[in-house]
């Protein structure tokens, strides 16, 4: 019911693209708006091409360097239920080398010791801390340690009570924060409010309600992250720019949104992967509350999907001399997920399950900040072919790298 659900709220996909470069293969999918049966699509490649030509006309796919299509391996397939709706086409591609090109590296990987950085606002592109340089660049320990302590130690928990903090000129790199020193110069580009937070604290009679110092941008009020200590900023990584101080250069306009968020996340996710081996991922609030469940299925796609009217399914005759846009195929992460307030019972079910099994390695981020991913999320799903949005009571999603 779900799959039907997903695949009336929204329009057709004109063509949609999925190669996998480490199986050297891939999936097209043409929309029926857009042919109408196998013989009316012919697909062939260039240098780091794909030409897709329908009845509508000749679309250009550009396509990373070194990855090609294999001639002669477009073969039509089956695409079972969805055979009214869709054309299914499986074909072969060549890698030439595997590289990480246009791809978004994080926070975490950008910064080194001894080299200087400068901080930006990622909602105005403020400068809020000027060249900083770190002598320490140091991980904290991933995000549930304090879970295994015990399994350390033979003795009462001696971090009990006590917080992992920078010293000066440290920063110390969480999963998805920094934690920096702060100095008097803060004071000129951030704001501090303090608020209560956590209902659990408050209810709880053995501990005090505590309340969080959250950090704002003093130019356009967007919260940072928290001030987790007298001299401690504790800095998202979905919320800051982090350059290498270069005169006076600045760095170019912030990014849409959502464009952000969407490759920061999924940057860090692909980082999280390969350090932890770990491919399941509970997106949280900072009180602990899970709000977002995330299955990595795998990090080698490339991907695009065009729009129906893009590819001639919709256009009137007058336009049908418009040039067709090149659009660009994409590297991508490819995720199930589910979100915690769905009401549905398999997915409730699927919530429990990972709860109780204690799978899923928690992402902490602010909750507006899971809200836009979530968003972000459902964009990608109804932009996919029917036939590919859901997958055993989960949702399917990717995430642009």
């Amino acid at each position: 019911m779900a799959g039907v659900e997903m695949s009336t709220k929204t329009p057709g996909v004109g063509v949609f693209l999925e190669l996998r470069k480490g199986l050297q293969s891939g999936l097209l999918i043409v929309g029926k708006d857009v042919a109408n049966s196998p013989a009316d699509v012919v697909l062939t490649g260039g240098d780091s091409s794909l030409h897709i030509r329908t009845p509508g006309g000749e679309l250009s796919l550009k396509l990373p360097a070194g990855v090609t299509l294999e001639q002669g391996s477009c073969i039509p397939t089956p695409a079972g239920g969805f055979c009214g709706e869709e054309l299914h086409y499986r074909l072969r591609i060549n890698v030439a080398r595997i590289s990480a090109e246009d791809a978004h590296d994080s926070v975490m990987e950008t910064l080194w010791a001894k080299k200087s950085y400068c901080f930006y606002c990622q909602g105005c592109m403020t400068r809020l801390l000027e060249d900083r340089v770190f002598k320490r660049v140091l991980p904290l320990p991933n995000g549930n340690w304090n879970a295994i302590v015990d399994d350390w130690c033979c003795h009462p928990d001696p971090f009990a009570n006590k917080k992992l903090l920078p010293r000066a000129e440290d920063c110390l790199l969480g999963d998805t924060f920094l934690l920096l020193p702060r100095d008097d110069s803060c004071d000129q580009t951030l704001t501090q409010e303090v608020s209560p937070v956590g209902a659990e604290d408050s209810q709880d009679p053995k501990k005090p309600c505590r309340r969080l110092a959250l950090i704002s941008c003093r130019n356009c009020s967007s919260m940072l992250g928290e001030a987790v200590a007298p001299g401690t900023l504790k800095l998202y990584i979905t919320q800051v720019v982090v350059e290498p101080a270069v005169g006076d250069r600045k760095p170019e306009a912030s990014l849409n949104r959502s464009v952000f968020v969407e490759r920061t996340v999924a940057a860090r996710l692909l980082e999280l992967s390969n350090s932890l081996s770990t491919f399941h991922f509970s997106v949280q609030t900072p009180d602990g509350k899970a709000f977002l469940l995330l299955w990595l299925l795998n990090s080698d796609s490339i991907i695009a999907s065009i729009p129906v009217m893009c590819v001639g399914g919709e256009r009137s005759v007058s336009s049908q001399a418009l040039p067709i846009p090149s659009p660009k195929a994409a590297r991508a992460l490819k995720l199930l997920y589910v979100a915690c307030s769905d009401t549905g019972t398999m997915q409730r079910d699927i919530v429990t399950s990972w709860e109780v099994s204690a799978i899923g390695h928690p992402v902490v981020l602010p909750l507006k900040v899971c809200e836009e991913l979530l968003r972000v999320i459902d964009d990608s799903n109804s932009t996919l072919p029917a036939s590919m949005r859901c997958m055993n009571s989960y949702e399917a999603a990717y995430l642009r790298l």
